[in-house]
């Protein structure tokens, strides 16, 4: 064998163990320590990598406090509900979505048909509230991007409790506190919005889950 084949050679054999050797470190890190600390990172707050799951008083699931959906009430039947962001459909503006599903309307604030719907969920809010359409707040009338935002501002949430403690026999304070026990400040105290999540203002008012026993 020459020497610039045996040169070759150990050219070769050499960047095939470095490469062997990356493969091995790349695996180790990306496939086992990454996952491991990612895992770890989650069980802190095991709740929320769980899915955040909700139960009423009987233990039935209800819903995720991170996923927000529209509680709806059958027609003619007292609304005893906090209510969220609606997603709404073209025949059905207030349509409530579904928890396993995020569609996004993607209509910008040139289309026509956002603003149709922005006005018939101002109308049907103002009705339900019984408040003048202007009182309505932004976020009650708009959705969020991902169509499941479990919050609702503390001005659209603060609209609902006069019909909330008129159905179910609270009194306004009473059902405020509730609110103000669920509802969050900015994080870190500057970024974002104050927040209240309707599913655990819901909960604390009594919902359970029908059929569920």
């Amino acid at each position: 064998m020459s020497v610039i084949a045996a040169g070759g050679v150990r050219t070769w054999t050499r960047q095939l163990l470095v490469s062997a050797a990356v493969l091995v470190a790349l695996t180790v890190i990306l496939g086992g320590a990454y996952p491991a600390v990612v895992w770890a990172i989650s069980r802190t707050d095991s709740t929320a990598a769980e899915g955040a799951i909700a139960r009423d008083v009987h233990g039935c699931s209800v819903g995720s406090t991170l996923l927000g959906v529209d509680p709806q009430v059958p027609a003619g039947q007292p609304d005893r509900y906090l209510h969220g962001r609606v997603v709404g459909s073209a025949d059905n503006p207030m349509a409530p979505g579904a928890a396993d599903s995020s569609v996004p309307s993607n209509q910008g604030p040139s289309s026509e048909s956002l603003a149709r719907s922005i006005t018939a969920r101002r109308t049907v809010i103002a009705a339900r509230e019984g408040v003048p359409p202007s009182a309505v707040p932004v976020d009650a009338v708009t959705g969020s991007g991902s169509s499941l935002d479990p919050d609702i501002s503390p001005a659209y949430a603060a609209l609902q409790i006069p019909r909330i403690a008129r159905v179910t026999g609270r009194s306004a304070s009473e059902v405020r506190r509730i609110v103000d026990d669920h509802t969050t400040d900015r994080q870190w105290g500057f970024l974002g919005q104050p927040r209240v999540n309707v599913l655990e203002v819901n909960l604390a008012l009594g919902a359970t889950a029908p059929g569920c026993r």
